[in-house]
């Protein structure tokens, strides 16, 4: 008999278990896979290994404006891969010891709920075996979605269309690579594979890439996109992956774009299927499950935290929402605030966010201003980014003059925002802000001096 059970070793599992485990919870974590999740293996941490290789190479073909010449500098994608295993396997590794060191039990397996005991208890099974256990925590993470599109799961199934699992593990270099999806994950590997040499096209949907990002950084990052050579095609649906080519519908009209590879990167959905969850009448909505602000479910004793909700399918968002089920799972009131959970893109440059947009306020009819400034108000990015284009954009209550959102985009930026975050949790106003002192020569420094300008 459990205190509880976790399902799901990845972001919000492991980390939960092992927060559980200290606080003397006799716990129990079943994980399929590999422990660390989609964001350990084949997502955050996998992609920030390419992308700083591709940095690197970067720096020494445009070093001139900065007085350094670099000749014949050339990139390993294969061996870039390679260490991305290696870094992946150190980490994976450091998960399970802390969870052994905490004194939580792993089992390496795939587990299913059968139902619960009319004492309350709940029965899991894996490989066979049963499990009892007073609490559950579901954190099973997410799948990425390929959708019904003519020709693509045959893609996917033949190796033509990939999606971020399989990229990630790719050694060649294709040609030509098509983006399906101006996401987070799509303009992350469009900006790695345009940088170590392939023609990029991305096709979004939408009439802007990012998603909720802040419409004008949005823009600005279009820019740099564009001009480190990505193509784009906006507001075209995709109709067709096959053949070599990725047929899309355009302005009522038909159109294809040839591609060595595809990379399918259009969202991610809640892995609820074969949980079990039916077994015990947990609630779920458009496929993910139903938690509130304490990450409880519909059901008593039952928890759910990380993608499995499809709230914030974030790796930091999954920490927190694990920290807050074991918490209340203890008797303490903690509740996650999600209008100040952080969100990054880790291109070059990078973009950070926190809380409202200009977009947002004006959807919830809120009474709020916004005001930008360019990031050359510092001296360090000015030194360091020749002809850079960052600003930094406040969004503030205009009543209480306290600070609804922050948004960034320039290097540094990822390092930054969680000071940002801070700001929109505490509801600091803009007075309270531009009495702190921050470090110059910072980027940072520029948020004070938006403060002023507000």
């Amino acid at each position: 008999m459990y205190d509880l059970i976790v399902l799901g070793g990845g972001p919000g599992g492991y980390n939960a278990a092992e927060r559980a485990a200290h606080a003397g919870l006799k716990t129990l974590v079943f994980e399929g896979r590999e422990l660390g999740g989609v964001c350990l293996n084949e997502g955050c941490v996998p992609t920030k290994t390419l992308l700083y290789s591709a940095k690197i190479f970067d720096y020494t073909k445009h070093g001139e404006a900065y007085g350094v010449k670099c000749q014949g500098s050339s990139i390993d994608h294969a061996f870039v891969v390679n260490r991305k295993n290696k870094v992946v396997k150190q980490l994976t590794g450091g998960v399970a010891m802390q969870l052994k060191s905490a004194g939580a039990e792993v089992v390496r397996e795939f587990a299913v709920i059968k139902g619960r005991d009319a004492d309350g208890a709940f029965t899991v099974e894996a490989a066979g075996k049963e499990y009892k256990t007073a609490r559950l925590l579901i954190c099973t993470g997410s799948d990425a979605v390929v959708p019904p599109i003519d020709g693509l799961r045959e893609s996917v199934a033949n190796g033509f269309a990939m999606t971020n699992r399989e990229i990630l593990d790719m050694t060649t270099v294709p040609q030509n690579l098509t983006v399906i999806g101006g996401g987070v994950i799509g303009l992350e590997m469009a900006s790695y594979f345009c940088s170590i040499g392939s023609n990029v096209t991305v096709v979004e949907m939408l009439d802007h890439i990012a998603g909720p990002t802040d419409g004008e950084i949005s823009k600005i990052l279009f820019k740099n996109y564009q001009k480190k050579g990505v193509n784009f095609i906006l507001g075209a649906k995709v109709v067709s992956v096959k053949d070599g080519k990725v047929s899309y519908e355009k302005d009522g009209k038909v159109e294809a774009v040839s591609a060595d590879k595809v990379l399918v990167s259009i969202g991610r959905r809640a892995h609820t299927q074969g949980v079990g969850l039916e077994s015990i009448g947990v609630l779920t909505e458009r496929g993910a499950i139903v938690t509130d602000e304490c990450c409880r479910t519909s059901v008593p004793g039952v928890w759910a935290a990380g993608d499995v909700n499809g709230k914030s399918m974030l790796a930091h968002t999954a920490y927190r929402e694990g920290e807050v089920a074991v918490a209340n799972m203890l008797g303490k009131k903690e509740k996650v605030n999600y209008l100040s959970i952080p969100s990054v893109i880790y291109t070059n440059p990078e973009v950070a966010s926190v809380g409202e947009t200009s977009e947002s306020v004006k959807a919830k009819g809120l009474d709020a201003k916004t005001v930008s400034v360019t990031l050359k108000y510092s001296g360090r990015y000015v030194a360091e980014n020749e002809g850079g284009d960052g600003i930094v954009k406040l969004v503030i209550d205009k009543e209480h003059n306290t600070l609804l959102g922050v948004h960034m985009i320039g290097n540094y930026a990822s390092e930054i925002i969680y000071g940002a975050a801070m700001m929109v949790e505490k509801q600091m106003r803009v007075d309270d802000v531009k009495k702190l002192v921050f470090p110059h020569p910072t980027v940072c420094e520029v948020i004070r001096e938006a403060m002023f300008q507000a």
